[in-house]
Parts: structure tokens; C-alpha cells; sequence
């Protein structure tokens, strides 16, 4: 294509007749005498063979041809047999041909192994039948018998050879084969190497298919087919694309066979304006009515995220097979159609079509998107009604199916019972764990994946990284790193991009940026999680210095960037930035802000107090408000003490989330605070009446490759007693240093009940385990499950000073670096 990248197909057509008559079919042998060979071609030697005129019109000869299955080959048999004709060269010769055929290879050498003078043909047409019947070892080995009894090969020999080695993907054997078709003289032959070009392209070595077709000195439309479609199907779609360009420069005119080459070569680069150039050419060409270019079309446009145009191929199929059906199926579900997809599927039930293992994973794939655990169980039952339950890759697809749809033990469950497990089944399974939050299953389920000797791959690792983040640990970040390098797999971009957020989920933040800077590559993931990353560490100058340097360069920010920008503001007060690429996000970027950019901005806004403003956000917003959005302003009220809003905030989150106890909690809070102790009793009574509990809080820090968990006010880890005494000579020793307990949030308990509570926070707990339990000068860090309290963060800040250490503590919403007696979110938080 050189530099244009177009393709150059001819504005005036082939006739439909000629186009076709000028493609020699794949399976047509060329003629058989060879005129660059020495001896004669064996089909003389058939000739020469006196076979009487009454053999070739007699009925039996008739009916052998039209012979569908063995039952009527046994009808006929007799009849042959009766008139004499058995030992007739044309009869065993078909004989042999048809059971061989219907997988009847002994039959077929009880016919062939008692004949005295074997002619050429019976060899040639039993190696036939091994080829496309039997194994490729069986063929392989009676084309030794073959030459042991020096029967002189034939060029269709060595293209079912070959053709076997490809299918089978048998590189050594296919050189061999290749080595006898030059011994033999058909070096020339194009029948021959077009062949060769097959098998070495199907054996994935596209480099010497490419080779063996320069060397051809002729090159028919097949030989072209042969190479376009080897380098199409080996991911290089635009050699692909340039050879189709050479082929017509040459002289040949591509043919329904070439176009169906070429329209996925279209899809893999995602090149619509290609893509349409060809269906202009399958136009003009006369080719739309042909089910297998109508079915390519419908699949490049789908691919090329033009789904309406493929449904409107689709819809105008006359006839549809199966490939069709599932092109369209697939379509609908890659694009995020699920539903549609799923009425697709509907459809080809009711018309009675036998779904296919591609049909199957389409429609699984479209369940676990919906989270449509019913369809999806439905499905289950179908494949196994359709003897799929054993086919590996349905299995796979099943098992995302459960993962997605919350049933990660059901998914589970069918991984152990499968047989045969590749990289793609640990994948599912580590990916599927992860996905539900089970971190631990996650990494255990990659551990024994290395200890079975299965080779991560980029998939693996964009499984697996993610769960590490999640633990927050900044030692278990370092080692998938170690590992991700060890596996030459740091250059792929969607690795080195879980990565970025890896480490800036687990508190190393700088790392993350080192990573980022590094990448020769970067997609608009990549930017959304560094900004994102500098958004959970309160650096948010830093996120809209980055954000910036984004927006003059070539990634385009889309509606995840907008959020993480946002909530970067939220987290440093950057008010009037946010405000502005609010308003940038719908103007400049055409982008609708959804439920969770509305949320961000009411936080922005309410954390920074301006509750009224927030609160008319909300009312003009065009969309109805969700959850996350009263979430936002309620927590915005409890922190700046707005009784009023608070109110009406936490009423619509009770209408819409009744169960949730932790927004009860916030508004008892609210009503502590301002001291309307009637009002905190109803919460409570509301509480207990529904049995709505709040979610208790819970910090983690990690030792000796061992995470340990405390929940406040528990004593049954095994060094309790030292973890309280601890924290009592920590306390006197902050106090001397002026720390004041703040015991607002707990009341109707004396004083020093409020303190003893307050001490036993799970953050405090944590903190006190890991400063008996680790080295002076060691940072601790701390991962906790809900919002850092305000006792909890002012006390954390005065350990950092007396004790000399830095702690870093991630909450469910951002890190807290507290050193020398500050916090790096500067107390707002």
C-alpha cells in the first residue's frame, strides 16, 4: 500500500463469470502430466490400462457416484460383485475412494491390499482418503509404503500432504513433504507451491511462505489468495492490505475468495474508510449476495464500531448460515449491545438454528456483561445439551460468565471439574476473584498457576496487578513488579499501565510517575490513572499540571479522566479548577457528565462548604439524582455541622437506599454534634426497629508476609494486652504533647468511657501493633476500610511527631502521609 494506505481496487469489476472462472478451485488438481518431469505422470499410466467401454456406462458406475453414506455403498456392492465388476481398476478404485471417505479404512484396505497389479491410481486415491479422512501419521506413513513400492508421486500428493502438516500445524513434517516436492520436480509447479505457501503460512512462519512465493515464476489468483490470506491471518493486516494492491498491479483482479481475506485484515486495524472501499468493490464485483462476503462485511463493520451499518448487511441476508448469526451476535456484544446481542441469540433459537461454540461464547459474553445470571444459567444448560460442556474455550467464556455474574464459587467449581486447563482458564479464574473483591483467591490461584509451570501473560498480569492494589501493600507491589520484568512483559502499555495505578494505590505515588514518564506508549488509561493517582494523594496541582500536559497532546481525555480531574480538586479544594473543567468536560469535549461526575462536584463543592451552592447543583441537575450524590451531601454536611440540609439529604437517602445503616449513622452524627439528643434517639430507634447496622470499621497492616486485621474495640488478636498497654503510655505521651481527644461523635457514656472508646479505634490499634512490631524508623502503612475518623487523624498526626515515624494510611478514599506531626491533605480531607 506504501504510503497511502489505500486500496487500490479496480473502478471497473470483473464480470461475475469470469471472476470465477479465472480462480482455479483449491481443490482441482492442475493437469497432471508435468512437463518439467522425466517420467511420465501416472494418469497415462491409467490409460494404458484397457478398462471396457461397458465399465464407465454401467449402472452400478452411476450409482457409486451418487453414493451419501455407507448404508448405500452396502446396497450397491452386491450389485457390482454379481456383474463382475469388482475386479475392475474404476470400481476399486471408487470403492476405495468411498470408504475411505465414510472413515472406513479397513474396508478400504481389504479392497486395496489384495489386488495383484496395483496401478498408481489406487495409491493415489487411498493417500486421498487417509489425508482428508484419517490421521496425518497414517498418511504420512503410506506415502513411505507409496515410495517403498515405487509408485511415482503426483503433484495432488503432496498438496493433501501439505495441507495435512498446515491443519496440524507440523512445521518439521511439512518440510519434508516440502523437501520431496522438489526432489520429485514440482518445484515449479504452482499448483505445488501455492501449497507450500499454505502450509509454512498455517505453521505461522509467514517469512518463508513469502519466500516460497517470490520464488514462484508464475503466480495465478489462488497463489495470490494463498499469500494474502497467510499474512492476514498471522496479524499482519496491512502486508495483507499492500499485497492486494501489488496483486492488481500485476494483472489479477481479487475474487470472492480475496475479499473475504481481506475484510478482517479491514477490522484488525479497525480501518472503516478501507473497509468501505472494499464493499464498494464487493458491489460493483457483483459479490453481496455471496452469504460468506455478506457475513465478512457484517463482522469488519461490527469490529470497526459501525454496528448500525452491520445490521443493515445483515437484515438484507437472504440467507443466513450460522457464521452469519454469530458475526452478528459477537458484533452487538463487543460493542456494548448486550441486550441486543442477546436478542439475536433469542432469534436464531426460535429459527432453529444449532448454535456453534462461537455463538455460545458470544452470547456468554453478552450475559456477563447484563450481570444476567438467568440467561446465562440457560446458556449452561444449552451447551451441555450440545456437547460443548467439554470444549475448552466455551468453559473459559463460562467461567467469566459466573465471575461477572457474582458467582464466583459456581465459576470456580467449573475449574476444577475442567480438563485440560490453558492460560486462558487461569486467567478467568485469577481475574474472576479479583473482580468479587476475593484479593487472597486472586493471588493464590496465580501462585499455583507458576507452581504448574503456565507462563503469565499480559492478561495474567492486568489480573493480577489490580489485586495487589487492593491489598495496598507496598512490598507484594514490588514483587509483581520484579516479576512483570522477569516476564519481558514491561513494555506491553496495558501492563505497564496497572502498574501506574498499582503503585500509586499503594502509597508510592513517585514510583508511579518514575513508570509513567518511562512509557514510550500511553493510552488514556494511563494518563487517568497517574491523575487519578495524584487525586488519592492530595496532590491536586500535580493532577492538574498533568491533566494539562494531557490536553495538548495527541490522548484525548474521555468521561473517566473528567471524573479523576474532579475528584483531584475535591480532594485539595480546588474549587474554581474544578469548577472550570466541569464546564470544559461539556463544552470543548462534548462529553455528558453522568451520575458520578455530578457526585464529585457536589463533594467538591460541599467539602469546601459551599453547602447552599452544592444543594442547588442538585436541584438543576437534568438528570435524577442518585445515591451517590445525597452520599456526597450528606458527608459534606457532617463535616461543616448542616443540620438543615443534612436533613433533607439523608430523607432521600433513606427513599432510596433504606437498608444502608452507615447514612443513619452520619445523621445521628450530625444531630450529636449540634446537640438534639431527641433527634439522635429516633435515628437509633429507626435503626434498631429496621435491624440496620453500620459497616464496623476495620484497618489492616501487614507483617512478616502476613496481613493482620483488627476491628475496633476487638482483643482477640494473640498480643492484645500489648497492643492496649501500648496505646496507654502513646496516649499520655500525645496528651503531653497536646493532643485533645475529640469525643463528639460518641456520647450517653461518662468521659472516660468516651476516651477508652476512642482508644480503641481499629486505625490506633493497628498503628500501636506495628510500632511494637517493627524497627525504629520503619514506615508503617495502614489500610482502612471507611473514612479516617477526625480523633483518629488528629491522634495519628501527634504519634507521627513523638515517635519519630511516617505512617501512611489509605482509607476508602484517599492516602493521609502523616510525618513530623502533619498530614499531607493539610486536615482536609
Amino acid at each position: 500500500m506504501g504510503s497511502s494506505s489505500t486500496l487500490l481496487l479496480p473502478l471497473t469489476p470483473p464480470s461475475a463469470t469470469p471472476a470465477f472462472s479465472k480462480s482455479r478451485p483449491r481443490s482441482s488438481p492442475p493437469p497432471i502430466l508435468n512437463t518439467s518431469s522425466p517420467k511420465p505422470s501416472s494418469h497415462l499410466q491409467l490409460h494404458k490400462t484397457y478398462i471396457p467401454p461397458h465399465v464407465f456406462t454401467h449402472p452400478a458406475a452411476l450409482l457409486l457416484e451418487m453414493c451419501s453414506d455407507m448404508k448405500e455403498v452396502n446396497q450397491i456392492l452386491p450389485l457390482i460383485i454379481k456383474n463382475g465388476l469388482y475386479n475392475e481398476h474404476l470400481f476399486q478404485t471408487k470403492l476405495i475412494s468411498l470408504f475411505s471417505k465414510f472413515g472406513r479404512f479397513r474396508e478400504a484396505a481389504l479392497v486395496f491390499e489384495p489386488i495383484k497389479d496395483k496401478i498408481d491410481p489406487l495409491y493415489h486415491t487411498l493417500l486421498k482418503g487417509h489425508a482428508k479422512n484419517s490421521s496425518l501419521e497414517d498418511a504420512v506413513s503410506f506415502f513411505c509404503r507409496m515410495k517403498y513400492d515405487d509408485v511415482r508421486p503426483v503433484v495432488y500428493n503432496f498438496t493433501y500432504l501439505l495441507k495435512g502438516c498446515g491443519d496440524n500445524s507440523d512445521l518439521r513434517r511439512g518440510k519434508e513433504i516440502h523437501a520431496q516436492l522438489i526432489s520429485n520436480g514440482f518445484s515449479s509447479n504452482v499448483f505445488a507451491m501455492t501449497a507450500v505457501v499454505n502450509m509454512y503460512a498455517k505453521c505461522r512462519q509467514i517469512g518463508e511462505a513469502c519466500k516460497m512465493f517470490d520464488r514462484m515464476p508464475q503466480r495465478d489468483l489462488v497463489a495470490w489468495n494463498a499469500i494474502i490470506a497467510g499474512y492476514a491471518q498471522n496479524n499482519c493486516a496491512r502486508r495483507a492490505l499492500e499485497l492486494v494492491v501489488q496483486m492488481q498491479q500485476e494483472g489479477q483482479r481479487p475474487d470472492s475468495i480475496t475479499i473475504v481475506s481481506i475484510l478482517p485484515a479491514c477490522a484488525d486495524i479497525g480501518s472503516l474508510r478501507i473497509g468501505k472501499a472494499v464493499h464498494g468493490y464487493v458491489i460493483r464485483a457483483g459479490f453481496q449476495s455471496l452469504v460468506n462476503i455478506s457475513t465478512a462485511l457484517v463482522d469488519m463493520y461490527s469490529k470497526c464500531g459501525s454496528v448500525k451499518t452491520a445490521r443493515l448487511i445483515y437484515d438484507g441476508m437472504h440467507i443466513r448460515n450460522v457464521v452469519s448469526w454469530n458475526s452478528m451476535i459477537d458484533g452487538y456484544a463487543q460493542n456494548g449491545d448486550s441486550e441486543e446481542a442477546m436478542e439475536i441469540f433469542q432469534k436464531m433459537m426460535d429459527e432453529g438454528v444449532e448454535p456453534t461454540d462461537v455463538t455460545i461464547m458470544a452470547a456468554l459474553h453478552a450475559c456477563a456483561d447484563l450481570g444476567d445470571l438467568q440467561r446465562g444459567s440457560y446458556i449452561h444448560e444449552l451447551l451441555n445439551q450440545n456437547g460443548l460442556g467439554s470444549d475448552v474455550s466455551v468453559v473459559n467464556s463460562l467461567i467469566s460468565m459466573y465471575s461477572k455474574c457474582k458467582q464466583v464459587d459456581v465459576a470456580a467449581k467449573i475449574f476444577h471439574n475442567l480438563q485440560g486447563k490453558n492460560l486462558v482458564s487461569w486467567n478467568a479464574m485469577i481475574s474472576g476473584y479479583a473482580q468479587n473483591g476475593r484479593v487472597n483467591e486472586a493471588l493464590s490461584y496465580f501462585c499455583k498457576m507458576q507452581q504448574e509451570n503456565v507462563k503469565p501473560d499480559s492478561f495474567t498480569m492486568v489480573s493480577v496487578i489490580p489485586a495487589i492494589a487492593d491489598l495496598s501493600i507496598l512490598r507484594q507491589a514490588r514483587w509483581i513488579h520484579g516479576l512483570t520484568i522477569r516476564s519481558c512483559l514491561d513494555t506491553n502499555v496495558f501492563v505497564m499501565t496497572a502498574l501506574v495505578d498499582m503503585y500509586a494505590k499503594c502509597g508510592g505515588v513517585h514510583t508511579a510517575r518514575k513508570l509513567f514518564d518511562m512509557m514510550d506508549e500511553r493510552h488514556v488509561t494511563t494518563w487517568n490513572a497517574m491523575i487519578d493517582g495524584y487525586g488519592t494523594h492530595g496532590l491536586g496541582k500535580h493532577a492538574v499540571q498533568l491533566f494539562e500536559e494531557m490536553r495538548t497532546g495527541v490522548v484525548r481525555p474521555n468521561g473517566v479522566t473528567f471524573l479523576c480531574i474532579l475528584s483531584a480538586c475535591s480532594h485539595s479544594g480546588l474549587v474554581e479548577d474544578g469548577r472550570r473543567y466541569f464546564t470544559v468536560m461539556k463544552h470543548d469535549y462534548e462529553i455528558e457528565p453522568g451520575t458520578d461526575h455530578y457526585a464529585t462536584m457536589v463533594d467538591l463543592l460541599g467539602r469546601a462548604g459551599h453547602l447552599d451552592e452544592a444543594w442547588d447543583f442538585i436541584q438543576k441537575m437534568p438528570i435524577e439524582p442518585e445515591i451517590s450524590v445525597f452520599g456526597a451531601m450528606l458527608g459534606a454536611c457532617k463535616i461543616h455541622k448542616n443540620v438543615e440540609l443534612g436533613e433533607k439529604a439523608a430523607k432521600r437517602l433513606f427513599e432510596l437506599e433504606p437498608k444502608e445503616g452507615g447514612y443513619h449513622v452520619l445523621l445521628s452524627n450530625i444531630y450529636a454534634t449540634a446537640s438534639m439528643w431527641d433527634d439522635v434517639a429516633k435515628v437509633r430507634t429507626m435503626m434498631e426497629r429496621r435491624g440496620l447496622q453500620k459497616t464496623p470499621g476495620c484497618s489492616m497492616v501487614e507483617l512478616g508476609n502476613e496481613v493482620h486485621t483488627f476491628y475496633s474495640g476487638s482483643s482477640n488478636h494473640p498480643q492484645s494486652k500489648r497492643i492496649y498497654a501500648a496505646l496507654e503510655v502513646l496516649g499520655d505521651e500525645i496528651k503531653a504533647a497536646g493532643y485533645v481527644p475529640d469525643t463528639n461523635s460518641i456520647h450517653d457514656v461518662e468521659d472516660d468511657v468516651q476516651e477508652q472508646l476512642l482508644n480503641s479505634h481499629s486505625e490506633k490499634l493497628a498503628i500501636a501493633f506495628a510500632l511494637i512490631n517493627t524497627s525504629p524508623g520503619t514506615t508503617i502503612h495502614i489500610r482502612k476500610n471507611l473514612r479516617v475518623c477526625g480523633d483518629c487523624h488528629n491522634a495519628t498526626k501527634y504519634i507521627s511527631h513523638v515517635t519519630g515515624r511516617e505512617i501512611i494510611v489509605r482509607d476508602m478514599h484517599r492516602f493521609h502521609l502523616f510525618k513530623n506531626g502533619t498530614c499531607s491533605c493539610a486536615d482536609y480531607w
